[in-house]
């Protein structure tokens, strides 16, 4: 299975790494990471614009969620019922966002497994500034922060949301930079610009949706 793991994942990126670093990014490894990480967020973009297009619907119908939350406040078994009615009629899958946590986990591993181990023959540097297989207090806390704000952005609009799925995602609103933290302290400073890039990528594409579907279009 581990082999299977390599062959079909981690080998493929490491080539296109490689092949960036080469040809595209100038013999500079972070420039390689960034441009490798944008690719994959590219190709998963479709996952993610429909997790993200739900999100949006969500923060639609909280009046309604709400009205449900208050009838049924004495019956969670009602009132989650009422909900799923809710969900199905407006098309909202609450299991998405576990299904793309899922997609996306073998594709981050094998990200890991890449920056964690580049090879030897590549230059470890970015732009000259940072060594990338040095750990990076600066990117840790920038890339805490960037989670945090991607958190906040999230939650825009679920403000008066009592669900335990809406507490619970307040909730990673603080956990999430704890974890960045806790993750990528003793992290190779690659994995950090990873970790940076991919946030960012991430809060751009959600302003993005965010202002596609307040004009209008799907």
């Amino acid at each position: 299975m581990t082999n299977l793991f390599r062959l079909l994942l981690i080998n493929p990126l490491l080539q296109l790494l490689v092949f960036l670093y080469e040809n595209v990014a100038f013999n500079d490894l972070g420039v390689a990471i960034i441009l490798l990480t944008v690719i994959v967020r590219l190709v998963l973009y479709p996952l993610f614009y429909k997790s993200l297009k739900q999100q949006h619907v969500l923060k639609r119908i909280q009046p309604h969620i709400q009205a449900i939350q208050t009838k049924h406040k004495e019956d969670r078994a009602e009132q989650g019922k009422a909900l799923m009615v809710l969900y199905k009629e407006h098309g909202v899958n609450p299991l998405m966002s576990l299904g793309l946590i899922f997609v996306q986990l073998p594709i981050l591993i094998a990200l890991y497994q890449v920056f964690i181990t580049p090879p030897p023959d590549l230059g470890q540097s970015f732009l000259g500034l940072l060594m990338l297989n040095e750990r990076s207090i600066l990117l840790v806390f920038v890339a805490a922060l960037l989670q945090y704000w991607l958190g906040v952005m999230s939650m825009a609009g679920n403000a008066h949301d009592t669900s335990p799925a809406a507490q619970t995602a307040r909730n990673m609103v603080m956990i999430g930079p704890v974890i960045t933290i806790a993750v990528l302290w003793s992290m190779p400073a690659a994995v950090g610009l990873y970790w940076v890039t991919t946030t960012l990528f991430s809060i751009l594409q959600q302003v993005h949706v965010e202002k596609k579907f307040s004009h209008g279009t799907h």
